[in-house]
């Protein structure tokens, strides 16, 4: 009996595990923050993204510019230019962090409908202000910056999801809580506690690559939405790639934690049945 309750105990915390670790991860990489635009920042460093960045801001600077079109004609090679070289001014990075913090306000903070954004949305109005202010100063003209530059990177659906997702991650930490509490209950239960380490081990490692598969899948679906935009495209492909390597950390963390606890129960076992078979010829002896 005690062995059957151990096990069920077990098979809860990998549960629980199975469960709780992901919603961590989101927690702290998607609904937070901080952590999106730790993990999107290098994004801003991509030399594809930049290009399809300064392409798509010089017909939005060049209208904010209200000249006629001889003068616009003679300075567009300049506000090229000026687009081209975005990356490498100063304020660059300042207003690349600016654009994720907007952009996740719009995602995750703001309810869903607010300004008449539905979906995943990218605000790029830092790094256009940053390219217009540049520009005019050049020209010596005054250009009023735009408040936003919206650009969808998603599907309604997608939005929806991460806004649900924010209200149940903070579940994980309690989650896991229980997985490491539903553990220890099942090494005191247990008859033989190498056994049911070396059962968590193994279930741990299957956790693993359920997670493994899963985030295959998510990832499939979420790049076959085309959004049609060069820019969305670029950032969801880089983001979905960056995540996938940050959760796949995870994954390896979970694979070796799953081998050490096997690791530990076998020896155990072993050392266990050495100190059994020299009991045993002692008191033969």
């Amino acid at each position: 009996m005690r062995t059957l309750v151990a096990a069920i105990m077990v098979l809860l915390a990998l549960v629980l595990t199975a469960v709780a670790v992901p919603a961590i991860w989101a927690d702290r990489h998607v609904v937070q923050e901080d952590g999106f635009v730790a993990m999107a920042a290098p994004l801003g460093s991509d030399t594809a993204f930049q290009q399809a960045l300064a392409d798509a801001t010089v017909k939005t600077v060049a209208s904010q510019l209200k000249l006629n079109s001889g003068l616009l004609t003679l300075v567009q090679p300049g506000i090229e230019s000026a687009a081209k070289a975005l990356s490498s001014d100063p304020g660059y990075p300042g207003a690349w962090t600016e654009t994720l913090r907007r952009s996740h306000r719009l995602t995750v903070a703001d309810t869903p409908g607010s300004a008449g954004q539905d979906r995943l949305t990218l605000d790029i109005a830092p790094l256009l202000t940053l390219l217009e202010t540049k520009v005019a100063a050049g020209l010596g003209v005054t250009v009023t910056p735009p408040d936003q530059v919206l650009i969808e990177v998603g599907q309604p659906a997608q939005r929806t999801a991460i806004v649900q997702l924010s209200t149940y991650t903070p579940l994980g930490y309690w989650l896991a809580g229980g997985a490491v509490l539903a553990l220890l209950l099942a090494l005191v239960i247990a008859r033989r506690r190498t056994g049911t380490l070396v059962l968590a081990g193994l279930g741990l490692a299957v956790v693993a690559g359920l997670w493994k598969l899963a985030v295959d899948r998510v990832s499939a679906t979420v790049l076959t939405s085309n959004s049609g935009n060069p820019i969305a495209e670029l950032f969801k492909a880089q983001f979905v790639a960056a995540a996938t390597k940050d959760f796949g950390q995870w994954i390896v963390v979970a694979l070796v934690v799953a081998v050490f606890l096997m690791v530990v129960g076998v020896l155990g076992s072993v050392l266990r049945r050495e100190h059994g078979s020299s009991r045993g010829s002692r008191t033969s002896t």
